[in-house]
């Protein structure tokens, strides 16, 4: 089975996510078959292929728990899914 999930790149205590159509027996940072996009949780910055996704769900593939949430995000609007630096004012 085909699974759409995160797969964890970047320092430690500095993570980075990719998202990712994997097949369900890989391990977690596997090889994937499809990088779909990104997600970064600290600027909850977050770039998604939507088309590529419904692509995979059509043919099947589950979305994890997280995925599901982020996908929601990112068809909320464009103002829900990228954003651009979370700076803060001093």
């Amino acid at each position: 089975m085909v699974k759409i999930r995160l797969k964890r790149i970047g320092a430690k205590k500095a993570p980075h996510y990719r998202i990712v159509a994997v097949d369900s027996r890989n391990r977690r940072d596997g090889m994937p078959i499809e990088e779909l996009g990104y997600y970064n949780p600290r600027s909850k910055d977050l770039k998604l292929n939507k088309e590529a996704v419904e692509k995979w769900m059509k043919n099947g593939a589950q979305p994890s728990e997280t995925v599901a949430s982020l996908i929601k995000r990112a068809e909320a609007g464009p103002a829900a899914a990228t954003t651009t630096g979370a700076s803060k004012a001093k």
